[in-house]
């Protein structure tokens, strides 16, 4: 959830010192991820937040308010059915059984009236709590209290079941625990939720005030959705990495590298939907709504919807994209091309049809292109469907659009038959002479930060996905420089397309490189420890050359 402005100084105060201890030999490597199978949110969940607009200021006569508009609307025909309650719901204190409570003053007709209200409308229930002993609003002493659900999850659990809960918010609020911990504890959770017997969508946030364990695993078998970033704000571009608050723009190089995640029953979770709370030109308000249905997020709308305009309805109401977004297959789009400009992800869907998105990133309009084998289509002949106007043309191959500064072309492409070259396929690389990891440095991401050899974990630094001939860690391409020779480091640098960001990963295990087909991803010196450099040298099949997929 989001922290207030006025607590701003303290969380940043805080986020600079918890960013400032992850480092590559902090890691914990989790299980190997499994998909939590409990028969909800086998597509991304649609629906409303208090949060966004509303903070703390809610009660029962606002919700029904809104659900009563989510219906009026139309918004409810079209998927957007979870009204989540959001924090400052409760009453500071359990009872005398130790029992979670309403509000009185806030919600006098008590919790399962309200869920009984939303369900007569045919919507659904969500609802707000975290993992430890305070909530967000009561971690920063906005709200009396300290109510969390630590060492009461059962009994939570069976409290929300009773009052028809269908989506539970759960947010760890607090810079501390390892990331072993959160998993244990949200772990907690996800179990007394099924113990239960009643289908709850389970919604994690592992990121609030806390380093940014999100992007670091596959958390599908914990959860059903996991927050991959901190709190967004109305803004384009917050300038952070991952850190609070965060911008449309910023956020979406984020959650593109870890599309392998995403499949029916689990999605990445890029957070709820600025959309119609100003901030943002409509051109990036599109943007924002078309970028998150590529992803596959939830699409958790954040407005007044009872004052809403006509354009922002407009654009919540974009039936195109909202089928993209709900497409029973669950792909997350894969990024085909980034230049730092111009754009372009790719999304399978179930009928075999390929979603395109042509995404400008900068400050004037350009015209951004790609193809339809580039994006997983074989043939000769394809229909293209804009996703925003619903014209329909025709083309032998090119996708091609001229797109405002900070916009996004969306194109249904149909016809001819799927090669998929985009399907992400994520792994590591493990070096046969250490057992090390392919790793990249201390996780960061920036241009030109260098790989080396670490303990083996499950983390983003270390999670390569495979996209054609390039290999993919947090976003940016393995990379030599243009010049590289024997001992040339092997870096990441923004995805553009060149031979010396291609690799093919041969069957004695060398992995070479596409301009410099006679230099072999190597470890420099044969060295086995941790944070050996990886370098390029000319391919000789030793064990310091061969790597594994792990």
């Amino acid at each position: 959830m989001r922290t207030p402005t006025r607590w701003l100084a303290t969380v940043v105060g805080v986020l600079a010192l918890t960013l400032a201890t992850v480092t590559t030999d902090a890691v914990v490597a989790p299980r190997q991820a499994q998909a939590l199978d409990n028969g909800v949110a086998r597509t991304p969940p649609m629906g409303w937040n208090t949060w966004n607009t509303f903070g703390c200021n809610i009660n029962e006569t606002l919700i029904r308010q809104m659900a009563d508009a989510i219906v009026n609307t139309g918004l409810r025909d079209l998927g957007y059915k979870y009204v989540v309650v959001d924090d400052c719901w409760f009453n500071p204190n359990r009872d005398a059984q130790g029992n979670l409570q309403g509000d009185p003053q806030r919600f006098p007709s008590g919790m399962k009236a309200l869920g009984d209200y939303l369900h007569a409308r045919g919507l659904l229930f969500g609802i707000y709590q975290g993992p430890l002993d305070q909530t967000c609003a009561q971690y920063f002493d906005a709200y009396p209290g300290s109510t969390g659900s630590l060492n009461h999850e059962y009994q939570d659990a069976r409290q929300f079941a009773a009052w028809g809960v269908d989506y539970l918010k759960y947010d760890w609020c607090s810079p501390t625990g390892t990331i072993a911990e959160q998993v244990s504890r949200f772990n907690i959770m996800r179990d007394a939720l099924a113990s239960t017997g009643r289908p709850i969508v389970y919604s994690i946030n592992s990121n609030s005030i806390h380093s940014k364990t999100g992007p670091q695993r596959n958390w599908s078998d914990v959860a059903n959705l996991w927050r991959t970033t901190e709190d967004i704000t109305n803004t384009w571009n917050s300038g952070q990495t991952n850190g609070y608050p965060m911008g449309i723009q910023n956020i979406v190089n984020i959650t593109v590298p870890l599309a392998g995640y995403a499949a029916p029953g689990g999605f990445n979770d890029p957070d709820m939907l600025e959309v119609g709370n100003g901030g943002m030109n409509d051109t990036e308000m599109r943007s924002h709504f078309a970028l998150w249905a590529m992803l596959a997020a939830p699409l958790m709308m954040g407005n007044d919807v009872r004052s809403a305009s006509t354009a922002t309805l407009d654009i919540l109401r974009n039936a195109n994209l909202v089928a993209i977004n709900q497409d029973t297959l669950g792909r997350q789009a894969v990024q085909v091309s980034d230049d730092g400009t111009r754009r372009v992800l790719s999304k399978r869907l179930a009928n075999g049809d390929v979603a395109v998105a042509l995404f400008n990133q900068g400050s004037s309009t350009t015209t951004i292109s790609t193809t339809a084998a580039a994006v997983g289509k074989s043939g000769s002949s394809f229909t293209l469907r804009d996703a925003w106007t619903n014209a329909t043309s025709t083309t032998t191959g090119t996708i091609s659009a001229s797109v405002p500064a900070h916009g996004t072309a969306v194109f249904r492409v149909s016809g001819g038959g799927i090669t998929d070259p985009t399907t992400p396929t994520t792994f590591r690389l493990r070096s046969q002479a250490s057992a090390r990891c392919l790793d990249l440095d201390r996780a960061n991401s920036a241009n030109g930060t260098a790989a080396l050899i670490w303990d083996c974990h499950g983390n983003a630094n270390q999670q390569i996905t495979q996209t054609g001939s390039t290999l993919r860690i947090l976003g940016k391409c393995l990379d030599i420089p243009l010049t590289a020779v024997n001992g040339t480091r092997v870096q990441v640098w923004e995805c553009n397309g060149g031979t010396n960001q291609q690799w093919t990963l041969n069957s004695n295990g060398t992995v070479s490189n596409g301009r410099f087909p006679g230099l072999c991803l190597d470890v420099n010196a044969g060295a086995t420890v941790n944070g050996t450099p990886v370098i390029v040298w000319s391919c000789h099949g030793g064990t310091n050359q061969r790597w594994t997929r792990a």
